[in-house]
């Protein structure tokens, strides 16, 4: 069995219940999207292209490691997770310009809400989540859902 395959395993373990496995298609893309917010915000010089907006050097360098982590596992997941993260990531440059210096609320508060969800989610489902067990869990929890995306396109990751 590939390790992406033992990752989504595991994962599936502790997100058997329907109501948080909703919870999760909610929360967990909005909880990735916060904390490549929060690194949008570490002052640092900013790439900028036209009809894309600016990205900062510190939010690249978070993506690139990212998608290290991802090629590890499956191109094709590491590939789609990059074009994501991207599109996230104008949609943080439109925060941060909108809010100016108060889009750090923005990003706490969906952080927050989102994380307290999840923890209802998983108490509802009777188990723990699964990063208290292993922190690479918070990079699979995303590509779990997006596996089940493909899986129903038809389309071998």
């Amino acid at each position: 069995m590939r390790k992406i395959d033992l990752f989504f395993a595991e994962y599936a373990e502790s997100h058997r219940n329907m109501t948080n496995k909703l919870i999760h298609w909610i929360c967990v893309p909005l909880i990735f999207w916060t904390i490549l917010g929060f690194i949008s915000l570490i002052p640092s010089p900013h790439f900028c292209a036209p009809y894309y907006g600016c990205i900062s050097i510190v939010s690249i360098i978070a993506v690139v490691l990212v998608t290290a982590f991802y090629i590890r596992l499956s191109l094709l997941v590491s590939l789609i997770m990059a074009i994501a993260m991207l599109l996230m990531e104008h949609f943080t440059f439109d925060i941060n310009i909108h809010f100016g210096n108060r889009s750090w609320i923005v990003y706490l508060s969906v952080f927050v809400i989102t994380w307290i969800l999840q923890f209802v989610g998983h108490k509802i489902e009777g188990k723990k989540p699964s990063f208290l067990k292993d922190l690479q869990f918070l990079l699979i929890g995303p590509i779990w859902l997006l596996s089940y995306i493909l899986k129903k396109l038809g389309i071998r990751y």
